[in-house]
């Protein structure tokens, strides 16, 4: 597994658990070190994952309402409240991609997105999000 995706699939995690404890003293940073070391615990936290892990949590906590404005917005009949809490943390991370990182092309932040859906969402995430994504990165200008 790349750096990137296990980073991807740590961030979502924390993510996730953020949203369960809705504690605003809660460290994200300790959530990510805990499902690093649960993944391997002999072997050392990989530190490019981590880190990118950090840089894409803190950037979705950092941007969150325009995020989630941006969601709500393309999320035609759904409301955000409906959302499975893995689907809406999967989009908020690939939507902070799109919007705020220029050095991941859209075709990868998309299909990233895409295949974290199908290992960690429902049967339908994968489409759901899909779905939801090719609206907004529609919207979002070409990265050079």
């Amino acid at each position: 597994m790349s750096n990137r995706r296990e980073g991807r699939e740590l961030a979502l995690q924390a993510l996730y658990s953020k949203d369960l404890v809705q504690d605003a003293n809660f460290a994200l940073k300790r959530i990510i070190e805990s499902f690093a070391e649960g993944e391997e615990p002999t072997l050392e936290v990989n530190s490019k994952a981590y880190a990118f892990a950090s840089e894409l949590v803190n950037g979705v906590i950092a941007h969150l309402s325009e995020i989630d404005a941006r969601i709500s917005e393309k999320s035609k009949h759904w409301s955000m409240s409906r959302m499975a809490r893995v689907d809406l943390n999967i989009l908020r991370l690939a939507v902070f991609e799109l919007l705020f990182r220029t050095d991941i092309p859209k075709n990868v932040t998309m299909n990233e997105a895409i295949e974290v859906a199908k290992k960690f969402g429902s049967e339908d995430s994968a489409s759901f999000v899909n779905g939801i994504l090719d609206e907004i990165a529609s919207s979002v200008t070409d990265k050079e």
